[in-house]
């Protein structure tokens, strides 16, 4: 088995960094002090402290602050006890890290759909043109965590659970892969000497108050809604900056790829069609009520199933393929496992291929999931993918993937069936949630699994999970939760607007900014954050 610089790197720093951070119960002195890895450990896990919108200025925008950190909350829905003294019995048998819809946007692309903001929610944000600094963050958050916070297991993995593109386009598909592996990102398409999205300034005939523009007003026009009503800066020089070229660091720790429907649906709605394929590479954008003309990029092309399958052998990162194999390159398909121990991890394709943005199963991949069920009776199962079982509602057949759809309810109802499912790891919704499914037995709760839902990259609070798993050694399991902050300070500086993790600060707070999202809670109720999350150990466990 061949071992990469990362791996090296990564087998010194978990023994190190159990005992250094402690499970961060412990802090070490750099901790304390507030500088270097340590500290950047123990804040981004959420437990030292949480960052939240802080008191509103003019035009209601609010900055980014720091609040005290959370502890875990037990969570026992499952009709299972947490017992007394589990925490000096427990074993760790698993951690990793969750990241989810990142939704890396080329926001130059001719198949950007901004002009439906006047119309629809979320066809635009303010800060989408920084999704690549983001990513960046989120990897030098994960790499600074090294170690479960309340177990001390070394982070064995991340899992990255779909929409990770943003409009299913060759470039954006490739941006997250090189992100994710590291190297130089250019996070610009077409013209590399000037920016062509609605967010410059440069032609009046095109300036469109719906939009932020941070580069300022054109002469002649009155000042964006977002400056002049929402409170939004002005930043000169901010879009060259944003799309200059920067040095990926990468993860030092294998990574898992899901799909989600932004990453095979144009839009995350529609099947690519040949009319798709021509207008993302062409040379008209729409830009409000007007059409302009943009630099054209073969990159921008859109990725079948199979391409984007392909696209992740072309790595630096491990595994190759992260978790496709070869059965999903020559089959076209998405869905895979891959063990860790006592652990299999099931990955699911929940995209309809015929469009729309919620999910759903094929029979083909149903059928799938109960013959691996079948051959896995003494393995922990631990279920992932893109969509939430609610959002699995999707029961659109057409030529592209014909036949019958199995929905969230159907599949919900197989898991329950068998005592080794203990979880089901997803996204989708940008919304922190956990969910228990019950199984009952003569009225009474006996079991279940949980289901943990996890917020976006893209919109505040920008945030993924650790996950880790324990055994109590008293019939019962744990599941451990942890939100997980990038690793951008909390306030970003205009004069170091050229570095990676300062644009990822700002990104934050455009986010936590964002006019049409100031009313939503995305970091969800406090039971779907720092939880542990009690669930009965199978009966192979405990015969």
């Amino acid at each position: 088995m061949q071992i990469s610089r990362r791996d090296l790197f990564r087998s010194a720093a978990a023994v190190g960094g159990a005992a250094a951070l402690g499970g961060l119960g412990g802090l070490s002195a750099e901790a304390v002090a507030g500088t270097g890895p340590a500290a950047r450990a123990a804040r981004v896990a959420t437990r030292s402290t949480v960052l939240v919108r802080g008191p509103e200025g003019p035009g209601g925008y609010r900055p980014v602050v720091t609040a005290a950190g959370e502890a875990w909350q037990v969570r026992t829905q499952l009709g299972t006890t947490a017992k007394a003294g589990r925490a000096s019995r427990r074993r760790p048998m698993v951690a990793f890290t969750q990241i989810s819809d990142v939704h890396i946007v080329d926001t130059e692309s001719p198949m950007r759909v901004e002009n439906a903001e006047a119309f629809s929610k979320s066809a635009y944000r303010p800060q989408e043109f920084l999704t690549l600094h983001v990513a960046e963050a989120m990897v030098q958050g994960i790499n600074a965590v090294q170690t479960g916070p309340a177990t001390g297991r070394p982070i064995a993995f991340t899992l990255q659970t779909g929409d990770n593109a943003d409009n299913a386009q060759y470039n954006e598909v490739r941006w997250n892969i090189d992100v994710l592996d590291g190297g130089t990102i250019q996070p610009d398409s077409g013209d590399h000497t000037k920016t062509e999205s609605v967010a410059d300034s440069l032609d009046p005939a095109l300036y469109d108050v719906m939009f932020w523009h941070p580069e300022g007003t054109p002469e002649g026009k009155t000042d964006d809604d977002a400056r002049a009503k929402y409170g939004f800066p002005t930043i000169p020089g901010l879009l060259d900056r944003a799309r200059a070229p920067f040095e990926a660091t990468g993860l030092d720790l294998p990574w898992f790829s899901v799909m989600g429907n932004h990453d095979k649906l144009v839009q995350g709605n529609n099947h690519p069609t040949a009319s798709d394929l021509a207008r993302a590479t062409g040379d008209k954008k729409t830009v409000g009520v007007k059409s302009r003309t943009v630099t054209p990029d073969p990159d921008r092309r859109q990725l079948s199933t199979a391409e984007i399958v392909e696209e992740h052998f072309s790595t630096t990162g491990l595994p190759v393929g992260h978790g496709f194999t070869e059965q999903n390159r020559s089959d076209g398909t998405a869905y895979y496992t891959f063990d860790r121990g006592r652990f299999r991890f099931v990955v699911m394709d929940t995209v309809n291929a015929n469009g729309g943005d919620e999910g759903s199963l094929s029979r083909a991949q149903f059928a799938w999931i109960k013959d691996l069920i079948a051959t896995s009776r003494r393995k922990l199962l631990v279920f992932s993918s893109h969509h939430p079982s609610w959002s699995m509602v999707n029961s659109l057949t057409g030529d592209v993937d014909p036949g019958p759809r199995v929905l969230g309810t159907a599949l919900v109802n197989e898991l329950l069936k068998h005592d080794n499912v203990i979880a089901w790891v997803n996204g989708h919704t940008h919304t922190n949630n956990i969910k228990p499914h019950v199984r009952k037995k003569d009225g009474k709760i006996r079991n279940g699994f949980w289901e943990i839902n996890t917020a976006s990259h893209i919109d505040w609070p920008q945030q993924g999970r650790i996950v880790e798993i324990a055994n109590n050694l008293d019939g019962t399991l744990s599941i451990f939760s942890t939100m997980l902050d990038h690793a951008a300070p909390v306030t970003w500086d205009e004069s170091r607007l050229d570095e990676p993790l300062q644009l990822a600060a700002l990104s934050r707070e455009l986010a936590a900014n964002d006019w049409q999202e100031r009313s939503n809670d995305r970091r969800g109720a406090r039971g779907a954050r720092n939880v542990e999350l009690i669930v009965r150990a199978p009966r192979f466990m405990r015969d």
